[in-house]
């Protein structure tokens, strides 16, 4: 067996606390600026806010996802936004996490 074989090159693992920190904040930011315009009050708690009932559009967070590209190093394809967006910030991230994280097994090649 050669060396070359031996040889693998490292692969990183998928960088969720970053990914998910990121996220986080900026839905949060987002919901903060839509119900800013629309009058509603939220909770002063970005973890309240979280877990809120609020709507947030599937636009919007596609809009979102170029905040996570340096992260992952790549440009996220909008299919990975759920059409007719989410209930709360905490439902977008249960679902965009495992998203993101398949394109970066797709584009990297690492298995979870």
């Amino acid at each position: 067996m050669s060396t070359a074989s031996l040889l693998k090159p490292m692969i990183s693992p998928f960088p969720i606390a970053e990914v998910e920190s990121c996220l986080r904040n900026e839905l949060i930011e987002a919901v903060k600026a839509d119900s800013s315009i629309k009058g509603v009050p939220l909770p002063a708690l970005p973890t309240q806010i979280a877990k809120s009932a609020v709507q947030i559009d599937s636009l919007v967070v596609v809009s979102i996802l170029c905040a996570i590209e340096p992260i992952v190093g790549f440009e996220l394809p909008e299919s990975v936004v759920r059409s007719g967006g989410y209930v709360s910030v905490e439902s977008a991230l249960s679902n965009l996490l495992p998203q993101i994280e398949k394109q970066w097994i797709k584009k990297k090649g690492a298995k979870p």
